[in-house]
């Protein structure tokens, strides 16, 4: 195969780069650039000198100093650890210097799609109602529910409703109120409440778990609304998968940015 006109795929970060990284494994002897031909076999992702570095000079990636050559490299050579050292030097902490102002485009010429703009400013490419669970002790309930409002035929009257999902899991009782496990399922709960292809959340507990849906809402501000509601199977009254929400695609910002869409409902 001849180098000079056949060259291995790598790429170049900044232009004062005195490295480039190999964009798959590269075979010793394959042609990097005009003239410069791999020494060794370059692992994917690894780097490779694109010209000669001294002892002592710094090996150059994104533009920045990411160690110092510990002894002469070659055009072609393996730059890794075993010739690249690091040690003390004086650093710039300017920061930012190459910013430049990007050229966007009016907000009348940029792209759109079709979404459902959300109270809080996101857009959703669908327009679900999720049923979440506190803990696995309300998860059947869940999943009946979901199950009993597609069969019922109910969202035939909404088209713009993509469905009744129910998220579950296994666990939110028989844990402990704080730590690791806790807060993941915090976090994990109130991701799923907040996604922008949610329309509408109804929050089914049994009532006697640890993770309490009241601590829940008082952690991060939910209050019943029109799209959040919550039902805890222990207490006598609670709401009923009854209206599903009334949203309706509207163009909004590819960018996620400025754009209107459907008033929604729930319940």
């Amino acid at each position: 195969m001849d180098a000079t006109h056949t060259l291995a795929r790598t790429l170049r970060l900044a232009d004062d780069d005195n490295i480039v990284v190999a964009a798959g494994r590269i075979e010793p002897g394959a042609g990097i650039a005009p003239g410069i031909v791999t020494r060794q076999r370059i692992p994917f992702g690894h780097k490779i000198a694109a010209r000669p570095i001294a002892l002592g000079e710094p090996v150059m990636k994104f533009g920045q100093i990411i160690g110092f050559a510990s002894k002469q490299i070659e055009p072609g050579d393996w730059v890794h650890e075993h010739n690249v050292e690091m040690h003390d030097f004086a650093r710039d902490y300017r920061f930012a210097d190459a910013a430049r102002p990007e050229n966007i485009l009016p907000v009348e010429e940029q792209a759109t799609f079709e979404g459902f703009r959300r109270a809080n400013g996101k857009a959703g490419t669908r327009n679900y109602v999720g049923i979440l669970t506190s803990v696995n002790c309300s998860a059947s309930v869940a999943r009946f529910m979901a199950e009993a409002a597609t069969r019922s035929g109910m969202l035939d009257e909404f088209e713009n409703v993509d469905g009744v999902v129910s998220f579950t899991h296994g666990t939110g009782c028989g844990m402990a109120g704080s730590g690791e496990g806790f807060e993941l399922l915090k976090r994990t709960q109130w991701g799923y409440s907040a996604n922008p292809n949610l329309g509408g959340v109804l929050l089914v507990g049994l009532g006697c778990e640890v993770f309490q849906i009241g601590r829940m809402k008082q952690l991060y501000g939910i209050e019943e609304s029109d799209d959040t509601r919550a039902l805890v199977l222990e207490l006598v009254e609670g709401p009923t998968l009854a209206d599903l929400i009334a949203a309706r695609p509207s163009p909004q910002p590819s960018s996620g940015g400025r754009g209107s869409g459907g008033k929604k409902r729930f319940f």
